[in-house]
C-alpha cells in the first residue's frame, strides 16, 4: 500500500539505503523536506515501511512549467526487484500531473540509470561525483 507519510518516517530508510548507516536522522534531511509544496511517499508491507521517495518543488535548468526534483528514493535491500520502486514513483508521477507539475528531475546514482530509464527518464547530464556517495547524473522526466 501506498501512502503519504511525514518527513519523519523517510529517514531511517535515508540513513540505511543511502547513506550507509553513518549519519543520524536529522543529518539525513534535506532543505525542502518541510515546504508546503514537498511531499513524501511511502510504501508498506503490511505495517512495514518498505520503500520512500521524496518530491520537492523545484525548477531545473532551462525547462519550462513546474517541475519538482526527485529526492531520497530508496528501497529496503529485501524488497528490491519486485517492482515496488516503480509502483511508488509512478504513483508520485500521476499525482503530480494531478497538481498540474510539468516534469521530474533527479540527480541519479549510476546503478540506478537502468531503473529511471524503464519508467522513461532521459540523462540530461554528464556525469558528476557526489562527494561521498559517488556518481550520478541528472535524469528528466515530462509529465505534461
Amino acid at each position: 500500500m501506498i501512502r503519504f507519510i511525514p518527513v519523519e518516517d523517510t529517514l531511517a530508510i535515508r540513513n540505511e539505503i543511502l547513506r550507509d548507516g553513518k549519519l543520524t536522522l536529522n543529518q539525513c534531511r534535506f532543505p525542502g523536506d518541510e515546504a508546503e509544496s514537498s511531499f513524501h511517499l511511502g510504501y508498506f508491507d503490511g505495517d512495514k515501511l518498505v520503500s520512500i521517495a521524496t518530491f520537492h518543488q523545484q525548477g531545473y535548468g532551462h525547462f519550462d512549467g513546474i517541475g519538482y526534483q526527485l529526492r531520497g528514493m530508496a528501497t529496503l535491500g529485501d524488497y528490491r526487484g519486485k517492482g515496488i520502486g516503480n509502483q511508488l514513483l509512478n504513483f508520485g508521477i500521476v499525482y503530480l500531473r494531478g497538481q498540474k507539475a510539468n516534469y521530474i528531475w533527479c540527480n541519479a546514482r549510476k546503478n540506478a540509470l537502468k531503473f529511471y530509464a524503464g519508467i522513461g527518464f532521459e540523462v540530461i547530464s554528464g556525469e558528476f561525483e557526489v562527494p561521498n556517495i559517488g556518481p550520478h547524473r541528472v535524469l528528466y522526466l515530462k509529465i505534461q
